[in-house]
């Protein structure tokens, strides 16, 4: 894909574009764990007829080694989704992004445990600073008294632990691309996402109407198909500060479509711990250029 738009392109578009997911979530009346399914089997038909037509094929004897990797984040992924729109049926876009945004801190608070790595004081202070965030969000205010605030915000920080799962994975995948990778991890979401559904509920989509099926294919084929592919690629291209610092336009982009365009409300107090969890989940991923000695 780098042949037709630069990484930092890709990155824009991508994060952009996820910025709006919550528009079109709002609008298809399906549960979260049938949305999800079906955001997976349209990503995945779209990206298989790419691989078709371009007549490239997944080399399993290359990276045989890290496909359980690839399945396991598939499944992570899965539920991921499950949970993120569970958390906008039950608080607003903007709420349930900057919820999910407190991913990062999460992944430096689980390095001292996971890869016995040890905080600096910078980590610890964007670590309390951003957890204030999260409680300056859950209120005071209008939002706060509606007894399903909590409850969305729950799920927007569950479906941050398993997007954590999905990046540390990620780590140990170093020979996969991008558009296979994300192929992969689309099947296996399928696999469990199945009989997820089948015991759970009943299929509803004969309820949806003509503006639930457009937003429908616009969340599985551009906000997953193509938006993932995009994602996936530009993060092999381009260096990681640069990658943390574009993939804040997505909260931005939420609550601008969750204040402006929704109309849903935002207090003083929840848009001050909003700029706290950005703030220093920012600070956080970005490392100072070393001095350069005299």
């Amino acid at each position: 894909m780098k042949r037709f738009m630069s990484p930092r392109m890709m990155l824009v578009i991508s994060m952009t574009v996820f910025g709006t997911l919550g528009l079109f979530v709002r609008n298809i009346s399906v549960s979260s764990g049938e949305l999800a399914l079906y955001r997976a089997i349209l990503a995945a038909l779209l990206i298989a007829v790419f691989l078709s037509v371009t007549k490239q094929k997944i080399p399993f004897g290359e990276i045989k080694r890290e496909v359980p990797l690839l399945l396991l984040s598939g499944v992570a992924m899965g539920f991921n989704w499950i949970l993120l729109f569970e958390a906008y049926k039950y608080t607003t876009v903007s709420a349930a992004t900057l919820s999910y945004y407190f991913a990062p801190i999460i992944v430096t608070a689980s390095c001292p445990v996971l890869f016995k790595e040890k905080m600096s004081a910078k980590q610890w202070i964007c670590f309390f600073m951003s957890t204030l965030g999260i409680v300056l969000i859950t209120g005071p205010g209008e939002l706060a008294e509606k007894s399903n605030h909590l409850l969305g915000i729950a799920f927007g920080l569950g479906a941050a632990c398993l997007y954590v799962t999905v990046i540390l994975l990620n780590k140990f995948i170093k020979k996969v691309e991008g558009i296979h990778r994300t192929f992969l991890q689309f099947i296996a979401a399928i696999l469990v996402l199945i009989p997820y559904v089948g015991l759970t509920g009943k299929i509803t989509l004969s309820g949806l109407d003509t503006k639930g099926w457009i937003c429908l294919l616009i969340v599985g084929l551009i906000h997953t198909g193509v938006t993932y592919c995009l994602y996936f690629s530009s993060l092999r291209e381009l260096p990681g500060q640069k990658a943390a610092i574009l993939s804040y336009i997505d909260p931005l982009v939420a609550v601008l479509v969750s204040v402006v365009i929704l109309g849903e409300g935002m207090s003083v107090t929840q848009a001050v711990g909003g700029a706290l969890i950005l703030g220093f989940t920012l600070w956080n991923e970005i490392t100072p250029p070393n001095k350069v000695k005299a």
